[in-house]
């Protein structure tokens, strides 16, 4: 690590902060498109089981 920080230079800790909260935005972004997937997949399976079809033409099942 400390290899890693010294390669870095003196902004290494402003560096490593970037990085770490990069990869949080990330993890949040990807986890709230999981979320709103599985939101939207139910609320499609809803309306298909109450008859409405889809416009793509494949009949509800």
């Amino acid at each position: 690590m400390t290899a890693l920080t010294d390669s870095l230079g003196p902004h290494a800790g402003f560096i490593l902060a970037s990085y770490g909260a990069a990869v949080i935005i990330l993890a949040g972004l990807t986890l709230s498109i999981l979320r709103d997937h599985r939101a939207q997949k139910r609320a499609l399976d809803a309306l298909e089981q109450r008859g409405a079809g889809r416009r793509s033409g494949r009949e509800a099942s």
